[in-house]
């Protein structure tokens, strides 16, 4: 008998193991809060799997998502992230991968994490959802928009309420399983 799983994740190993280990599963470690902001600034606009698959060229490429290093990139670098066919190649959304660890690190310093900073928003616990299907889960909350406009105002850019809402979802902010996915209880004992 196969586990009952949220419906997105469908048979690709790669999203299975994702959705089974990862998503959902509250981050409190500024480093994997920074890579899924990273993950989730490139995923605007595309689907979440072509992120997943370029995932270990982003690791590679952004220096294991060390955002103190991504805060000194200059044109040197960035011009060979425009070259690397490994990850999504979008300059937009490179200058603003060093503008967010740049940001990231000022958020830092005013809340002493920035875990700190983007948890206040929950009252520091995941926010528990009661969805039966796939429809009824949205792209974006109240609480996404105000994140998303906290986040431009302390200059973070490829913040939208729905890039934010994806990085709740994904950092455990929320927990949007659906409540017969096995994972829906496992994640809440987290």
């Amino acid at each position: 008998m196969s586990k009952k799983r949220c419906a997105w994740c469908g048979e690709d190993p790669l999203y299975v193991k994702y959705h089974d280990e990862e998503w959902g599963v509250p981050v409190r470690d500024d480093q994997k809060l920074f890579e899924f902001l990273i993950l989730e600034t490139f995923q605007a606009g595309l689907s979440w799997i072509t992120v997943l698959r370029k995932r270990e060229n982003f690791r590679s490429a952004f220096d294991n998502f060390d955002y103190k290093k991504v805060a000194q990139y200059g044109e040197e670098k960035i011009e060979s992230l425009l070259q690397d066919a490994g990850i999504i190649r979008n300059k937009l959304k490179i200058r603003a991968t060093i503008t967010n660890a740049q940001a990231f690190m000022q958020v830092q310093e005013e809340f002493g994490s920035f875990s700190d900073y983007i948890w206040k928003f929950t009252n520091s616990k995941p926010l528990v959802n009661r969805f039966k299907t796939m429809a009824e889960i949205p792209a974006n909350t109240p609480l996404s928009d105000e994140i998303s406009k906290d986040l431009k105002k302390r200059g973070f850019k490829f913040v939208g309420t729905t890039v934010v809402y994806a990085h709740m979802q994904a950092t455990g902010m929320v927990n949007d399983h659906i409540m017969e996915c096995f994972r829906y209880d496992e994640v809440n004992k987290l």
